[in-house]
């Protein structure tokens, strides 16, 4: 959505770019008594003859108000992090996708465990991770220390908690 919400940035901007310079050209060559490039005549009394109240104003007013208004939610969604920062003091990052392939490998290496799905979210310096995985849930506490087993060989910082849910395998009817 971060590409979406940049294209849509630019051609805001580019049609605002491109406005205001018409208009400043404009200007400039009605003040010094010029010809003009737009003839004036005739948008200016179409604009200036159209009230408030006309559908075809309030129409194109709505949907300008529900761009800006979709391009300002956009921007100000918080999106996940493509980096996590592995030590403070070093300055080192990871990318988020790694991270979460290298903790769901470490959910699946331990033994009744299939299928581990892991999301790590990140809340002030602190990592988050969350386990999602279909297998035995008497084995919860060996995927919890293998995930913080794979956290430290990372160096990752040290998460508050890690947030495990072990569905236990459907069999075939």
């Amino acid at each position: 959505m971060r590409t979406a919400n940049r294209v849509a940035s630019l051609l805001l901007a580019t049609a605002l770019l491109l406005g205001g310079a018409a208009v400043a050209v404009q200007a400039l060559l009605l003040t010094i008594h010029r010809p003009t490039p737009l003839d004036t005549s005739g948008w200016l009394d179409a604009l200036s003859g159209t009230r408030w109240d006309d559908p075809t104003v309030r129409v194109v007013a709505g949907g300008a108000l529900l761009l800006g208004l979709l391009i300002l939610v956009a921007q100000l969604r918080r999106w996940t992090p493509v980096r996590l920062p592995a030590d403070e003091r070093d300055g080192w990052y990871l990318h988020r996708r790694c991270v979460e392939r290298r903790l769901a490998a470490a959910a699946c290496a331990v033994p009744g465990v299939r299928r581990a799905r892991v999301r790590v979210r990140r809340r002030g310096g602190q990592w988050r991770p969350r386990v999602r995985a279909t297998g035995d849930p008497a084995a919860r506490a060996e995927v919890e220390f293998a995930v913080h087993q794979e956290l430290r060989h990372l160096t990752a910082p040290r998460p508050a908690r890690i947030d495990v849910r072990l569905l236990p395998r459907r069999r075939p009817a």
